[in-house]
């Protein structure tokens, strides 16, 4: 009998717990660590023991701003809220190198699921990339038939003769008696 290709974790799981956080996907180390079915500081030991597989573009560790800001995005994490520690993200290369220096079955296993679902956002995400640089374009020509239409406007209004809201004084020679009846 031919093996199923069973999910371990289901891959719409793993995309809910991916972050946009500095313009990058990541997933905070306590997500990283609950699909790969250790303790995140049984994982973050792992990484710091392997520090030199994780440069900056793999992981990097939340400022305080921006754990606060995550905390108060996503409700399940209010445990973290109380946390001393900031917390480390990884990115998709993170993860799968998390895999690696955590060297277990399950977490060889999981590190499929996750850049499947990397993948599968990248995917979701394509479409709204193609309307975004519509959008742009679409907002480039708006400002530059701005600037015509202001162009325009100026230049009728220069053409224009002067506004006549004051009645003009007639001209010449006027006697105090026709001045004072004014």
């Amino acid at each position: 009998m031919a093996k199923e290709n069973i999910s371990i974790v289901p891959v719409e799981r793993i995309v809910q717990n991916i972050m946009l956080i500095r313009g990058q996907k990541v997933i905070l180390d306590a997500d990283l660590a609950a699909l790969y079915d250790v303790e995140t500081r049984v994982l973050n030991q792992a990484v710091k023991r392997n520090k030199e597989r994780f440069p900056a573009d793999f992981m990097f560790r939340l400022t305080k701003k921006e754990k606060d800001e995550v905390v108060t995005n996503c409700d399940y994490l209010g445990k973290l809220k109380f946390s001393p520690n900031l917390p480390y993200v990884f990115t998709e290369h993170g993860a799968i190198m998390a895999a690696s220096v955590l060297n277990s079955k399950k977490a060889v296993e999981v590190s499929v699921f996750i850049v499947r679902a990397f993948v599968k956002l990248r995917q979701m995400l394509a479409p709204y990339k193609e309307i975004m640089k519509k959008v742009e374009q679409l907002e480039m020509k708006l400002q530059t038939h701005d600037k015509r239409i202001i162009a325009i406007v100026n230049t009728i209004k220069f053409l224009m003769p002067p506004d006549e809201s004051e009645p003009k004084k007639p001209f010449g020679f006027y006697s105090k008696k026709n001045t004072a009846e004014k």
